[in-house]
């Protein structure tokens, strides 16, 4: 008999099934909101509504007008993130207590991204949407936890990380 997979995997297997729907060229990402173990919403990453992706485009506009920045750089990409997508999708008193669950991968490998986390400017959106806690996907079983209150407690900006 299978072993039955855990409720934590069970909601980032759909986050990375939602990631196959990214758009992106280098990296696809998927969320996956629950609250009360019920899904509120799902995003992944790609330009916003009726503007090309650059998998339609055949190029990845960070990488064209960035060609040597590997961090950071996220004015000159097209996509909006997967996690800007959920959270644009779904209402506040939903999120409110809730998990965010985040998994991704590179195009060129699908590998899992190493240190996966959401960037400082999702980070504000999560923290303003009143989610609790993060949870990402490190490899087909094992995950990180961030909770949101550290994040709120340990603020970046004010420890001079200032890049997105």
């Amino acid at each position: 008999m299978e072993e039955r997979i855990d409720k934590i995997n069970y909601y980032l297997d759909i986050a990375e099934t939602v990631a196959s729907r990214s758009t992106c060229l280098r990296k696809k990402y998927g969320t996956v909101i629950v609250n009360h173990d019920q899904i509120i919403s799902t995003g992944y990453s790609g330009a916003p509504r009726g503007r090309k992706n650059c998998c339609d485009l055949g190029y990845c506009t960070k990488k064209k007008l960035l060609p040597e920045q590997r961090h950071g750089g996220y004015d000159a990409c097209r996509s909006v993130h997967s996690e800007q997508n959920a959270i644009i999708s779904a209402a506040r008193e939903e999120m409110m207590g809730g998990t965010l669950y985040l998994a991704g991968y590179r195009t060129e490998n699908h590998e899992y991204e190493k240190g996966a986390a959401p960037c400082l400017m999702c980070r504000k959106l999560i923290i303003n949407s009143g989610i609790e806690k993060v949870i990402v996907r490190v490899n087909k079983i094992e995950y990180v936890t961030f909770y949101i209150n550290d994040w709120i407690e340990n603020d970046e900006f004010l420890n001079g990380q200032l890049e997105y």
